[in-house]
């Protein structure tokens, strides 16, 4: 199998490795399949860090652990469906595999969970009490 990687930007393609044209006069005589599928990016630091903050503020509010905090968010929010010995069960899902779109939406979730359900306001990095938050808790993530 054969793949290449472009970026397509202000209406034009640029090839970052072999280019499309290369790879088809390579190809065997034969029917072939063209699959074109977009890259996504998995899920950033900043988005992570931001998670494992928020994670600790809820912890710190509830009595609870973080641990326990981050594994209850992914088991509401997460679920993944396993089979084992016949039986299907549902275990947390992983945030680890997740895209930076896929995470944001799960932090979306978890901020607006905290905030209707527990009362806590969880700030972005864009709100204006977020630089507050963030020197109360960056040394504990």
């Amino acid at each position: 199998m054969e793949t290449t990687t472009f970026i397509k930007r202000d209406g034009k393609v640029q090839f970052l490795g072999k280019t499309l044209d290369f790879i088809l006069q390579m190809l065997r005589n034969g029917t072939y399949t063209v699959v074109i599928k977009k890259k996504s990016e998995r899920r950033s630091i900043s988005q992570n860090s931001l998670m494992w903050m928020w994670f600790t503020a809820i912890a710190d509010a509830t009595g609870d652990t973080r641990d326990n905090v981050h594994d209850g968010y992914c088991a509401m929010f997460l679920p993944k469906n396993v089979s084992f010995r016949g039986l299907n069960i549902t275990v947390p899902g992983e945030t680890k595999h997740l895209t930076t779109a896929e995470f944001t939406d799960f932090l979306n979730k978890v901020q607006a969970d905290a905030q209707t359900e527990l009362g806590i306001v969880l700030p972005s990095p864009d709100d204006l009490i977020y630089e507050e938050f963030y020197q109360t808790y960056k040394n504990r993530i």
